[in-house]
Formats: structure tokens, sequence, C-alpha cells
């Protein structure tokens, strides 16, 4: 689809599509606005016509015409393309293979056989008192919220809507495959509310039934199983209508109902979704870290909350977004009787979000004796286990002091224990670089990060920087993106860059942001002094890489001193570790 891609950059004005969300102001050669994703007062946010490509300061986000779109709109790659592609009058199916525009026509049927689906389902409430009874009474849900989602309701006859749409031209085969008949060729969802499941774009992919008469024989929900639509470990329940909030409140709230989502959305609370139950993937942080990097998740505090909450954890330092933990009061089992109870409690226990590391041990305090050895053993374990994935050095060592704190043992305790979890301990404690961790705002960056970037940023447009950048160790950079970059400027030495190499394609935002770097016009980087303050900044870069590498080898000396069971040697290799942590040596 390349091609495609290419075609629909080269038909659309990026000032011109970013223009419809941001007010832009021309800048030079550039233009210039206040973000679209961070309630700032000064604009900067800047656009490249010529560069095509577009770069936030204050989120740090950046890249195309597609990114933003993706950001902006909470899409896929293949959704923004899509999108976009229908405003450029662009026709996709042309640069499809055979095969894929087979399943592209196929995907078109299921999508016409849900939308169809969906109204016939409304309609069907609007003739239904019983149905309409339960959910304006009984649901408490107004007719605004029924509009906004699409409720409808599934009669109980049992092949009402694939009478329906056969009289439309769906086959049988197409109407298997969309999920909406069950395997006696009957109508799947019977007696039912129905909620549609939309995509990111308000497209009907699938549906989520509550039934009205509560029967012990019957499952209380029923969801519409994995098709070529509707793929529960990446659909996120609201996202549709959620999306505006979440930007605007800069963090969003997951709960495990979708009907948690309904209820919230009701009285105003709109920055909620639901994934599948607890069954957070991947894919659905990314999504949502498309819209903000803070999420708060409304699991129950029950054995499954916690495990699911523990799994969300090393995910979420994958994906770079803050996890917290939403604790509902012992009076509501969910945010649905929470909000039934009074509204304020709900966006109380929102505001009120612990982070999600310090509500884990909360929550495994409470769990076991802590005035017994056993329970202090096995509390630390699970605690450290939870330290362990995470990125941040800083972040590892303020929970390990807390953890020293609750279990009422010394630091260096932790320390040891930590060290001792695993045959190769230095891959836990090995210090993992701030830019691998979240930086959501510019603003939060350290000075190391902003001096690497302005050193970057200059080498790509001044070729007596790379020659300083030449034979330098390209370890000294943090994070994999700078890295790549001080490679690519010590192979193409005396070559300024304009746009972004096919070689670092994949950094394609992180190039992005150094293109558009407005620290290299700064009088620290005059063109009188940029190689000295190169020069400056790559010792500095130099001494802080041997500084690591000290902490790693005494991280190493001091294990391998415990398995030789020199337990004394041990203790003076960790108290120098220690020293050199907190910078006294």
């Amino acid at each position: 689809m390349q091609d495609a891609k290419e075609e629909v950059r080269a038909r659309l004005n990026i000032e011109d599509v970013i223009g419809e969300y941001v007010q832009l102001k021309r800048a030079g050669r550039s233009f210039k606005g206040l973000s679209p994703f961070s309630a700032e007062k000064s604009p900067s946010f800047f656009v490249s016509p010529e560069k095509h490509i577009w770069h936030d300061f204050s989120s740090n986000k950046g890249g195309d015409i597609f990114a933003f779109i993706m950001e902006v709109e909470g899409m896929d790659f293949r959704q923004a393309l899509e999108h976009l592609a229908r405003k450029a009058g662009v026709d996709l199916s042309v640069y499809k293979s055979q095969g894929s525009q087979e399943i592209a026509k196929k995907k078109k049927r299921l999508l016409e056989a849900h939308v169809l689906a969906s109204r016939y389902y409304q309609q069907s409430l609007l003739s239904n008192k019983h149905a309409l009874e339960y959910v304006f009474k009984k649901r408490g849900l107004s007719k605004e919220i029924v509009q906004n989602f699409q409720i409808g309701y599934a009669p109980t006859s049992g092949d009402a809507l694939v009478q329906f749409l056969s009289r439309k031209g769906f086959s049988g085969s197409e109407l298997a495959e969309a999920g909406l008949v069950n395997r006696f060729g009957g109508d799947m969802f019977r007696g039912r509310m129905m909620v549609p499941l939309m995509d990111g774009t308000g497209q009907v992919i699938g549906f989520t039934a509550r039934i009205i008469e509560d029967d012990p024989k019957a499952p209380k929900y029923l969801n519409t199983p994995q098709t070529l639509l509707y793929d529960k470990g990446r659909h996120v329940f609201g996202l549709s209508q959620a999306k505006e909030a979440i930007r605007q409140n800069d963090y969003t709230v997951v709960v495990e109902g979708n009907l948690d989502v309904v209820s919230s959305h009701q009285v105003g609370v709109t920055q909620v979704v639901a994934t599948a139950g607890t069954a957070m993937t991947e894919h659905h942080l990314r999504v949502l870290a498309r819209l903000s990097g803070n999420i708060r998740l409304g699991f129950d505090g029950d054995k499954a909350g916690l495990a699911a909450t523990e799994r969300a954890i090393p995910i979420a330092q994958t994906v770079g977004v803050e996890l917290k933990i939403v604790s509902l009061p012992d009076s509501a089992k969910d945010p649905d009787e929470l909000i039934q109870q009074d509204v304020r409690l709900w966006q109380q226990a929102i505001d009120d979000a612990q982070p999600v590391v310090d509500w884990v041990l909360e929550q495994y305090g409470k769990r076991e004796d802590m005035t017994t050895a056993a329970g202090k053993r096995a509390f630390t374990s699970a605690a450290l286990a939870v330290v362990h994935a995470l990125r941040d050095p800083v972040e590892q060592e303020y929970y390990m002091k807390k953890i020293a704190q609750l279990a009422d043992v010394s630091m260096e305790t932790v320390s040891r224990k930590l060290a001792q979890n695993d045959d190769k301990p230095e891959k836990q404690l090995k210090p993992v670089s701030a830019h691998a961790t979240k930086k959501n705002d510019a603003d939060e960056m350290s000075p190391r990060d902003k001096s690497q970037d302005a050193l970057l940023a200059t080498a790509l447009k001044d070729v007596y920087v790379q020659d300083v950048l030449r034979d330098i160790n390209p370890l000294i950079f943090t994070g994999l993106d700078r890295r790549a970059v001080a490679m690519y400027i010590a192979k193409h030495p005396g070559m300024t860059v304009e746009a972004i190499p096919a070689d670092l394609q994949r950094y394609e935002k992180y190039v992005t942001m150094l293109l558009l770097n407005p620290d290299v016009h700064g009088l620290a980087w005059s063109e009188d002094s940029r190689i000295t303050t190169a020069m400056e900044v790559i010792r500095t870069l130099q001494a802080n890489y041997q500084n690591s590498e000290t902490k790693e080898d005494l991280i190493r000396q001091e294990a391998a001193a415990r398995e030789r069971g020199e337990d004394d040697l041990a203790d003076k290799i960790l108290m120098q570790l220690n020293q050199l942590i907190r910078g006294e040596r």
C-alpha cells in the first residue's frame, strides 16, 4: 500500500488537513498553532508543508499527515489511510492484490449487514413495549444516550433478523461470517437489549447483548464472536463516543463492562471506555495512547482484577503510558451501581485514582500477614516481581524504598533480594534509559535528553558537527531512536538531512521532532559555538555512559560474590554501588 499512501499524501496539503483541527498561522516557511493534544497557551505545534511533517513540542508527538489523523482521531494506520483516501478521492482498491480485494469486498458486505442489523434492532425496540420499559425505566437510560449508542432490541422470534437481512440480499454464509446467526442458522441474539460494538470511526462491527428476562439457563451477556470485523483483543468499546473527552481531559478510564460505559456517558463522565472484561492487551493500550498517555483502570479489586492489573503493568511500560487504578467504595460492586448512588462518588473515585504500583503494593500488603516472616517474604517476593517490570531506574529505586518501608526491612536487604531473584540479576537491575520510558510532555524530559536531541538535530543540518560524531560510540546516547540517528549520521558524513531517510523510517516520529527542533536555533547552538557545544555534550554523555558501565560491573561483581558465598565482599560492593547511585563516588 506504499503507492496508495504516496498518492494520498501527494493529493492533500498537510496544512489543509491539520487546519481542520488546529487554527494555524504562517511562521516563515512553516505554520504554527496551539496543540490539539494539550491545554497550552503559547503555540508549540509546528507544521512544515515543505517536509510534509508536523511536530507538537508540548506533547512530543509528530509525524506525517497519517500520524496526525491516527493521533487526533484515535485510528490505526489502515483506518487513517482509508479516511484520508476518501478525502483525497483515491480509490484504494486499485492498489490491492486480488486476495486483498476479496477481503476488502467481504468486509464491506459485513459492515453493510451490521448497519442494517443495528437499524433493525432500533426499530424493534420502538415497537416493543416490554423492551422500552426495560431500557428506559429499569435501566434508566435517556433517549439521547440510546440514540448515541444506537441501542436496540432483538425480538424473541427465532429468525426475524435473518429473514429481514435475507430480503436485503444477504446470504446465509455472509450472515454466519458476520456473527449474526447461531449454528442452526437462526438469529444469534433473541430477547435481548442490543448495544452495538463500534470501531473508532463509529462503524458497527458487532454487538453486546443483555438479556431482558433473567434466565438461569442463559448467559446474562452475549457478545459477537470473533469475525473478520470484530476482534475482542483489539476492540475498545465506546471509543468513538469517548475520544474527544479523552483528549480534553488527558486521561482515559477503562472499565470492565460495556453498560458501565453507557451509564457513565449518560451522567456526563464521557472519557470512559471498556475492553472485553479484564483482558487488557497491548493493542488496547496503543489505541488509547494515541489520545492520551494517561490510563486509569476501573477493574474490580478481586483476585481477577488484581491479576489483570499485574499483567497490565509491563504492557504499559512497553507502550509508554501512565497507569492509575480507580478504586470503588465498598458500597458499590461496579461503576454502574456507584453512578446510581451518586455520580459525584464516581467522579471522586476517578479523581482519587492511585498510581498502579502503589495500588498493587497496597493489595499485596492486605493479602499477607506483615507481622510474620513468611508474610514479609511473600509480600516482598510479589512486590519485587512488579518492580522488575519497571523500566525507569529512578522509579525502581522509589518503589524498592517503599517495599522496604512496608516490610520494615532495610533497603540493602531489598536490593539484595532483588539481585537474587533471578539467575541473571544484572538484567533486572540494568538501568534503562529515560528515553525508553514515557515522554508525553516535552517539559518532563531531562536536560540530558534535551541536550542529546539538540545535538542530533544540529548534526542533521551541520556537516561540521557531523564530523564530531563520526568516531563516537553510539551507545553513549540513550534510547534506540537516538542511537539509530547517531549511527546514520556517522555513516553519512557531509550530507545534510531535510526529510526522513529511508533507513530511519521506523523512527519517523523522533526524526520529525529533530527536523523541527527549535533548540537548534537557540543561543547555545549558535553558528560560532556549535562545535564547542557539541564536544561538551559528547563529553558529558561519555562520562554518563562510563558511570553506567561501572554500575553494571559492580552489580555483576556483587552477584558473583553472593554466588561464591562471600557475603562480606558482596556487602562492600553493594555499598560502593549505593554510593555511586547517590553520587558520592
